[in-house]
């Protein structure tokens, strides 16, 4: 089954990092990424450009994190999954993954 990670970090306390400490994140999920890679549950994801300052009609929770990007991976079920989304580098520095499961198919 396929599953889509979602991240999400506090763009606050990202701005607040130093370029190299930043670097050093990225690519720490990029080398993750391609070691996953080759058995195939890797498929793909990118990071997102930062939020920007946006109107809506409310009312909305407040939230400090914004989704920040995506991986898409295949694993045989969630517990899977849940094993590859722990070790992501990006946990360790303070980022959250969120796991939702790709629904295959038409919507109903």
């Amino acid at each position: 089954m396929r599953y889509m990670l979602l991240i999400y970090k506090d763009e606050t306390l990202w701005d607040e990092m130093s370029v190299a400490e930043k670097g050093a994140i990225f690519q720490r999920a990029v080398e993750f990424s391609d070691a996953l890679r080759p058995s195939g549950v890797y498929q793909g994801g990118e990071p997102l450009e930062p939020t920007k300052a946006v109107m809506t009609d409310g009312p909305f929770a407040e939230t400090k994190e914004q989704l920040a990007g995506y991986s898409i991976v295949e694993a045989k079920d969630l517990d899977e999954v849940l094993a590859i989304a722990t070790r992501h580098p990006l946990v360790r520095a303070g980022l959250s993954i969120e796991v939702r499961p790709i629904r295959a198919g038409p919507s109903q």
